[in-house]
């Protein structure tokens, strides 16, 4: 690799081979010398900005996790409530998401490191979970879901079951036509008519 090359933005230009890696191959498949590979970098560079692999790991999940698009609370009275939960959990499954509560999963090291700065649940996850919940709060308020919807247990609900969904790396991705059933299927109950 050619060394003393200008790198703009390192840590975005790391990360976002990480993602490619990710996507493509898999936690199994995400070492430094990867990143750096495909990031068209020297290895040197990953450990001149990070302790080790483990920690650039961690910021990569933590980075990623603030990245989700919380746009969906501005959405709130506008289309149906099924339609855009429908668009915001396509939107995070589809991202990669999946592919780090895999990379999550698989190694010890990570878990440990975020539990520094994340105590409780999965970043992406829990995150994702709380733009659902405030959404869900925000449409309650306005009288489009029952007044007595448990709007978190319904986010929960909903993160596990489009999680279940996306899960599976090597089958076919689920259509919009599979996320908006379960959608329905999850807020049925507690969407008020109009």
């Amino acid at each position: 690799m050619p060394t003393g090359v200008a790198l703009r933005d390192v840590r975005e230009q790391l990360f976002a081979a990480a993602d490619r890696i990710l996507l493509s191959e898999g936690p199994t498949g995400l070492t430094s010398r990867a990143v750096t590979d495909s990031a068209g970098c020297a290895k040197g560079v990953l450990h001149r900005h990070f302790a080790d692999f483990d920690a650039f790991l961690a910021e990569y999940v933590l980075d990623r996790a603030t990245r989700l698009d919380t746009s969906l609370a501005d959405s709130a009275g506008t289309g149906t409530v099924v339609d855009n939960v429908t668009a915001a959990l396509t939107g995070v499954f589809e991202s990669v998401a999946v592919a780090i509560v895999a990379l999550i999963t698989f190694r010890d090291e990570l878990r440990a490191r975020l539990r520094d700065t994340w105590p409780a649940g999965v970043p992406v996850l829990t995150e994702a979970c709380e733009m659902i919940g405030r959404y869900l709060a925000e449409e309650r308020a306005l009288g489009r879901l029952a007044a007595n919807a448990d709007v978190d247990t319904l986010a929960a609900v909903l993160i596990g079951s489009t999680h279940l969904l996306f899960a599976d790396r090597t089958g076919d991705r689920p259509g919009p036509a599979t996320v908006r059933h379960t959608v329905t299927t999850v807020l049925g109950a507690v969407l008020n008519p109009g």
